[in-house]
């Protein structure tokens, strides 16, 4: 199992059963990974950038586990090459998605994706960090952490050797609007099958286990701890807190050492009877299945959880009045600094012009204003720059950078200014062009492998995004202007009323004489 929670759990890899297609798979495998080694031969790009980074899904691939020349019955070794494929040949396509509604009211998106042998399901619910209640921050971690640890047919070490048996993998993730479990396995009719049976019983009856609830309890504490010691963690968290003050947003959804505390194995149940349901689910599939196998899994799913009601619409986040500073002393030569207001939520109809306008303002990396200006001209900085990161409700806008403790008011002072001036002015008309040109580049990677599309399926159903949304974004791009980013960034920024948190040592004049 994997997991994008703190928990360390026994990661689960895949199995195949099929022995020639698995002699198959490996020996176009092999031949994939020569040819792209090769010298000055073209390799696949390994990064893909999908718009919301929380859901990847983490894909660890070991060249190891295909180079045996003696081809054996082994599971994992087939669907590791597989992911190999997947990638090695990802190329852009038209995306059918296909959605309807469950009895129970869960909407289901599918794509048939017949090119690779393998299922992807995601369960996106509606339970993040902002669903904490306020006494208890990091319930809503601890519930989708526990649910993975066992169910009422398998405790936590039957379902590591079951799906790993069977080539599966189950994954789960806590954050601050959602929170997921999904399933990978090869779309073998017996082996999905197999592995599915199990995945519907971990979703639908997990037994929250007593010494798995202490040892996540004990894991979150220490990295309580060790966050101490995290300066970009210590950045980030205190952001949240100043941002949205007592919204859902602003508070720790890792938890507190006194939340942690006081968190029960009972509050974990209450949490996922009110929130695990049907009504709060998107089910999102892809794969080598038709309609009808996508209907079957989506059916089961719904009559195994309760109906339940819909999460309500979280509140609307507390506007800034006045520009705020807030200072962390932390004892470094270095300094970190991030700087923002609220941006926008999902659905926008300023996210491409803001999009755009990001990508050439703190967005593009080297070719970025923040970058140019204040780290290859000035040097004054190693890293800076900008997102917009839009949420149920409305969500951040940051501009971050680290820099030395003596460099620190002087590259905070010019990243104000730069903002100030892009708000004001816009982009050039190339700079306009390069950045359109470089996102219109690489969307295609993004939805060309199993992993990214289910990912956007989850996204799409999870923030009602049109279903034409992946068709529609390279024509949204087309269609942002000069003027369309500057009217973007000034009515949803004002550079007088930022929030400014920055880290490292108060008192310099010491270190700056060294």
């Amino acid at each position: 199992m994997t997991n994008k929670s703190p928990f360390k759990t026994t990661e689960q890899r895949q199995r195949f059963s099929r022995k020639t297609l698995n002699i198959m798979i490996i020996t176009v495998s092999i031949m994939i990974v020569l040819f792209y080694n090769m010298p000055g031969g073209i390799k696949p790009s390994t990064t893909e950038n999908v718009e919301n980074t929380e859901t990847q899904v983490e894909v660890s691939d070991t060249i190891a586990e295909i180079s045996d020349t003696t081809p054996s019955f082994d599971p994992k070794t087939q669907l590791s090459s597989l992911k190999i494929i997947e990638k090695a040949t990802a190329k852009s396509h038209n995306i059918d998605i296909q959605s309807w509604n469950t009895t129970k009211g869960a909407q289901v998106l599918f794509v048939e994706a017949p090119e690779v042998p393998m299922l992807d399901v995601r369960l996106v619910f509606n339970a993040g960090g902002a669903r904490d209640p306020k006494t208890l921050p990091g319930l809503a971690l601890l519930t989708n952490g526990m649910i993975t640890e066992g169910s009422t047919t398998h405790n936590v070490d039957e379902l590591a050797a079951h799906f790993e048996s069977l080539g599966a993998v189950l994954d789960n993730g806590s954050y601050r609007d959602m929170a997921t479990i999904s399933l990978r396995t090869l779309s073998d009719p017996q082996l999905r099958q197999q592995a599915l049976d199990v995945f519907y019983g971990v979703v639908s009856a997990p037994s929250f286990p007593e010494g798995s609830f202490q040892r996540l309890i004990k894991q979150l504490t220490l990295g309580l701890e060790h966050e101490k010691q995290n300066p970009k963690k210590l950045v980030s968290r205190e952001f949240y807190q100043q941002l949205y003050a007592t919204h859902p947003y602003g508070h720790r959804i890792q938890g507190t050492a006194a939340s942690l505390k006081e968190i029960t194995i009972k509050d974990l149940q209450a949490f996922y009877a009110n929130y695990y349901v049907s009504s709060n689910l998107v089910i999102a599939i892809t794969g080598d299945i038709q309609r009808a196998d996508a209907e079957s899994i989506a059916n089961i799913i719904d009559e195994r959880l309760q109906q339940g009601s819909p999460a309500p619409r979280l509140p609307t986040p507390p506007t800034l009045t006045k520009d705020q500073q807030h200072f962390i002393e932390f004892p470094s030569s270095q300094s970190h600094v991030l700087m923002g207001a609220l941006g926008i939520q999902r659905g926008d109809d300023r996210w491409y012009s803001l999009v755009l306008g990001n990508e050439i303002l703190g967005g593009g990396g080297f070719t970025s204003r923040l970058n140019q200006t204040i780290r290859q001209e000035k040097g004054l900085v190693y890293s800076v720059y900008s997102y917009f990161s839009p949420m149920a409700v409305t969500g951040p806008f940051m501009m971050g950078l680290q820099t030395k403790n003596e460099s620190r008011d002087e590259a905070t002072t010019l990243m104000h200014s730069i903002l100030t001036e892009f708000a004001t002015k816009g982009p050039t008309e190339q700079e306009l062009q390069d950045a359109r040109k470089h996102l219109l580049g690489n969307f295609p990677l993004n939805i060309a492998s199993n992993s990214r599309i289910v990912n956007y399926l989850g996204l799409i159903g999870f923030y009602n995004l049109p279903l034409t949304y992946l068709e529609n974004y390279p024509k949204q791009l087309e269609k942002v202007t000069v003027e369309s980013i500057k009217a973007a960034f000034t009515k949803t920024l004002d550079s007088e009323k930022l929030i400014t948190i920055a880290l490292g040592k108060q008192d310099i004049t010491t270190e700056s004489k060294k």
